[in-house]
């Protein structure tokens, strides 16, 4: 299986990205807030039980998704600190174990597109960080630092880069 693993701080970009990818492709898009905001219904976001049963739902999607043969599989990552580095590190290497290939793609953006984007109608609704003090205290806190992905396969700057064009430059790599 190829995951094509879209990261990047909140706001940069990833899931539309990933919508014009899965679209371009027909290649499933399982993004990050659909176990955030599942786990998020029963647990604070960060706690221990949040952070076991959302590692839990994680790894039931990719060794489901490896199991049934997927070719491909699109997913969103924001890095931030309640996600353990053992994590990303056990799930690329089984994806690699199991013959597959993970495909690191970095999504970035400035920090004054970033702010601009937190309040989009699409963030409210999917249950996204708006809060521009609460984004700011846990940049500066250093919560989107950890844990650290490997090298990428490519990066793209949402500045520069329209979501189609992203898309675009993504699929080009399979």
């Amino acid at each position: 299986m190829k995951l094509l693993f879209l990261y990047g701080k909140p706001a940069v970009g990833k899931v539309t990205i990933a919508r014009a990818l899965a679209k371009r492709t027909g290649i499933p898009l399982f993004h990050n807030h659909l176990t955030v905001n599942l786990v998020r219904a029963l647990f604070d976001f960060g706690t221990p039980a949040f952070v076991a049963l959302r590692e839990r739902i994680w790894w039931d999607a990719f060794r489901g998704a490896m199991d049934a043969g997927l070719p491909a599989l699109i997913f969103t990552f924001n890095p931030e600190n309640s996600v353990p580095q053992a994590f990303v590190d056990a799930l690329f290497d089984e994806v690699s174990h199991r013959g597959g290939e993970v495909i690191a793609v970095e999504i970035s953006a400035s920090e004054p597109s970033i702010e601009s984007r937190l309040g989009c109608a699409s963030r409210v609704d999917d249950g996204k960080l708006v809060d521009l003090d609460t984004y700011r205290a846990l940049r500066e806190a250093g919560v989107f630092r950890t844990p650290v992905i490997a090298t990428p396969r490519l990066r793209i700057d949402t500045d520069a880069t329209l979501p189609e064009q992203a898309a675009a430059l993504i699929a080009a790599l399979l």
